[in-house]
């Protein structure tokens, strides 16, 4: 039996726990039938409890009256393949360089990931749909270049038949958006998870865009992980741009971002997927723990400002 300060302290925990649902009330009002992108990849796909934790948090996103599309990587699990087949794995400036093999190789991964996703989010009472970018040619592509460099069979997107992903969210299923394309001569190519997100995001004309990836956000200060920035507009983007804040790996990201918001996408959020619940989180606390880039136009929820 519980002693009286025993209970007491239970009772906070669950009051607490009301305090964040109601926290989360507005956010679940706000965004009720609104279609958000999840770009899902990085060291979280590799993890069987980690990929099962973000599935419940998208599944639960759409229970709640969201209408989610996941949106897939699996670099990691594809390299992991290719070595096992004693395949080379080359790189430039972050692109895979995908021949003929690679391709194949790339393929039949991200397609074994897609069903994987597709058989959790069903376990979870909800109805999913695992759709490759050549089903319906919902992704069309041209070759992507790095620089001048030829890197194969890499796609850029020139086009998305968002009738597709639109019918399916109409008929109540959640798309899973397996990131292979095909260009006007009807050839696979693989496409980077970002720019495949980024590109239906602006098509569907999402209300929010979801990075999930191996880090914290954007950060003014990469030596200090307490620097995380948690929203700023698209000129203070520019500017950490600018002075070099924002370079390497995460430099290209941004610019997805950027451009999703100018063409039509009202927030995007960089998240670590590794963090337990961390979509949750930014999306339904008043400060979040990601960075979220939005408009210049738009309203912080945050007022707190970032350090220059």
């Amino acid at each position: 039996m519980l002693m009286k300060g025993q209970q007491n302290l239970e009772m906070e925990k669950w009051i607490e726990k009301g305090d964040v649902l109601i926290e989360a009330l507005p956010y679940i009002q706000r965004f009720n039938r609104k279609i958000i992108v999840v770009k899902y990849g990085g060291s979280a796909m590799l993890d069987e409890d980690f990929m099962r934790s973000v599935i419940q948090d998208i599944t639960l996103l759409k229970l709640v009256g969201f209408k989610p599309i996941i949106v897939h990587g699996g670099g990691k699990a594809i390299s992991r393949h290719i070595d096992r087949l004693g395949m080379e794995t080359q790189f430039v400036n972050g692109l895979r360089v995908t021949d003929e093999e690679t391709l194949d190789a790339a393929e039949m991964v991200l397609n074994s990931v897609n069903k994987r996703l597709v058989q959790i989010v069903e376990q979870l009472g909800v109805r999913a749909i695992g759709i490759s970018g050549k089903d319906g040619k919902l992704l069309t592509v041209k070759k992507k270049f790095s620089g001048s460099e030829d890197i194969g069979y890499v796609g850029e997107v020139t086009e998305v038949h968002a009738d597709i992903l639109l019918d399916l969210l109409e008929k109540d299923f959640l798309p899973i958006v397996c990131p292979i394309g095909l260009d006007d001569e009807f050839h696979g190519y693989n496409i980077n998870a970002d720019d495949a997100a980024s590109a239906i995001a602006e098509a569907v004309k999402a209300e929010k865009l979801a990075f999930l990836t191996d880090t914290e956000g954007v950060y003014t200060n990469p030596d200090d992980p307490g620097a995380v920035i948690s929203e700023m507009t698209l000129s203070e983007a520019q500017e950490l741009i600018d002075n070099g804040t924002i370079a390497g790996g995460m430099l290209p990201k941004i610019k997805n971002c950027m451009d999703a918001i100018k063409n039509g996408v009202s927030r995007v959020h960089i998240l670590d997927g590794r963090i337990p619940h961390s979509i949750l989180l930014e999306i339904f606390t008043n400060k979040g723990i990601g960075t979220a880039i939005l408009d210049d136009a738009q309203e912080k929820f945050y007022k707190e400002e970032y350090s220059k």
